[in-house]
């Protein structure tokens, strides 16, 4: 079993059941699976793809994301997801480091893939235009099992340079038979698509759910106007509504809202603060509940639940057939309430980071991930994260590491010594502040720098405000203080 022949299996049992609403458009099932074939019957014919390659995926969110995937496997190839938000520079580190040398992508991206070029002659790109409708012959599936490898989902560590989590055909079907029982979910349910589909959150419970149970996919386009966002559930009859506390937050705030036809709310990618869930259940008679999981566990391992008694403010209990520990710094476990690092275990693990074997050993020890969230667990079972280990900000529920931003602020003329910090934001979750020390003698132009590292980073990676120091305030070991700086940055 494979998700390529799981999904096929579905499709073919539903081919005229609707699998995606987009606006106005409704693709079926058999659509879809005859997209899937055509994308795998070009990537060996026309690309190469040979099981093992790798194929990256660089897409906007849109219909052709759920065929791209499913062809991608279909020819036996390995995911690469790429952030459409990254610059060039950042993508060319992902597709270098993970080895992709064919991108399935759109002609939106087109001035970006003429750079990408530029680095990477070789790179050679599928349009998600050249997609066909038309049926294809099955296609005969590769010889995929469980255990191999089905994605690379880059995230990254202290070390701010971007690792490859891998994440095999077995982990997606483990955490998505989980979610199947934690959320009572059936093919009756149409699931709401409002945050990028690269994400973890959305790539797992987002489009694999739905299209390995025959549900169906409520693509919406655009957040803005909030209020079209619900005339889209509701005009849909969305059922189920997964996203982040930002936005579960920005509904809270429309004027007299309608009623939504959704059953189930899930608030995930980040903390949801209990005055948001508190106002939007005030305001919607609707279920609402939290998950809680890294990308290195494909992502869910827990969830508050929907049958019983749950806790606001919890991530909830671990999903079914995966467990959670609090442990120490030398792997011990701990007692109920005390507080230590959240790790997991379960069948949803990753195998490890590609090609950072050091790096899988920190993070992965005696058959646990090593989360590096901070948070304890009660008397009844349910956990609660106090705290992130790593200096990670969370950006509209996506991952900024202030180490990678700090390393492009140091290539920009005058700067002696730079350091990112994360301040709360009531529409964000969080965004990014830059401390620098100028060299002496010498001035930095505050706009000069971020109109630099709006070329080098994404836009939601960009410091939203530089503040300039003497010095940085440090330890007496040297390291900096950045509870300090936090401290100044309100």
């Amino acid at each position: 079993m494979n998700l390529a022949t799981a999904f096929a299996t579905v499709a073919e049992r539903r081919l005229d059941a609707t699998a995606i609403c987009c606006g106005n458009a409704e693709l079926s099932y058999g659509q879809l699976l005859a997209q899937a074939r055509h994308v795998a019957q070009t990537l060996r014919r026309d690309f190469g793809v040979r099981p093992g390659d790798r194929v990256a995926v660089w897409l906007h969110n849109c219909p052709e994301f759920v065929p791209a995937l499913f062809g991608a496997w279909l020819a036996g190839g390995v995911v690469v997801m790429i952030n459409h938000f990254l610059k060039p520079d950042e993508i060319t580190y992902l597709l270098q480091d993970s080895g992709a040398a064919v991108v399935i992508t759109e002609r939106a991206m087109e001035e970006a893939q003429t750079k990408l070029r530029a680095v990477q002659p070789g790179l050679k790109f599928f349009l998600k235009e050249n997609i066909s409708t038309l049926p294809a012959p099955p296609a005969e599936p590769a010889p995929q099992t469980e255990s191999d490898l089905a994605a690379l989902l880059y995230t990254s560590g202290t070390t701010g340079q971007p690792k490859g989590a891998m994440l095999t055909h077995g982990n997606f079907l483990h955490n998505v038979s989980s979610c199947v029982r934690m959320l009572d979910f059936t093919d009756h349910d149409r699931l709401g698509v409002l945050l990028p589909q690269f994400h973890s959150f959305m790539f797992t419970v987002g489009t694999l759910l739905p299209m390995l149970c025959g549900a169906s996919i409520l693509l919406v386009r655009s957040l803005h106007p909030m209020k079209g966002v619900l005339e889209e559930i509701i005009r849909h009859r969305g059922t189920l509504l997964p996203a982040v506390p930002q936005l579960f937050r920005a509904l809270t705030q429309l004027h007299a809202p309608p009623p939504l036809p959704v059953r189930l709310c899930v608030s995930g990618g980040a903390p949801l603060p209990v005055e948001v869930l508190r106002e939007f259940l005030a305001i919607y008679p609707i279920q609402m509940r939290e998950g809680y999981g890294p990308t290195e566990s494909s992502p869910v391992a827990t969830f508050n639940p929907l049958h019983g008694p749950w806790k606001e403010g919890s991530v909830g209990r671990p999903i079914p057939d995966v467990e959670l520990s609090i442990r120490d710094e030398s792997g011990v476990a701990l007692f109920d309430g005390a507080t230590g690092e959240i790790c997991i275990r379960g069948g949803n693990v990753m195998r490890g980071y590609w090609n950072q074997p050091e790096e899988t050993a920190k993070t992965i020890r005696d058959g646990w991930l090593y989360t590096g969230d901070i948070g304890h667990r009660d008397a009844d079972g349910f956990y609660f994260i106090t705290d992130r280990k790593k200096d990670m900000l969370l950006v509209n529920g996506i991952n900024v590491y202030p180490r990678q931003v700090e390393e492009v602020i140091y290539q920009f003329p005058g700067v002696k010594e730079a350091a990112v910090v994360g301040i709360p934001d009531a529409r964000k979750g969080e965004h990014p502040v830059a401390f620098l020390v100028p060299k002496d003698g010498m001035a930095v132009d505050e706009k000069a720098l971020l109109h630099f590292l709006r070329e080098k980073l994404a836009d939601y990676k960009v410091p939203r405000k530089v503040h300039f120091l003497a010095a940085l305030p440090r330890n007496a070991t040297g390291k900096i203080l950045k509870t300090e700086l936090r401290r100044l940055a309100k």
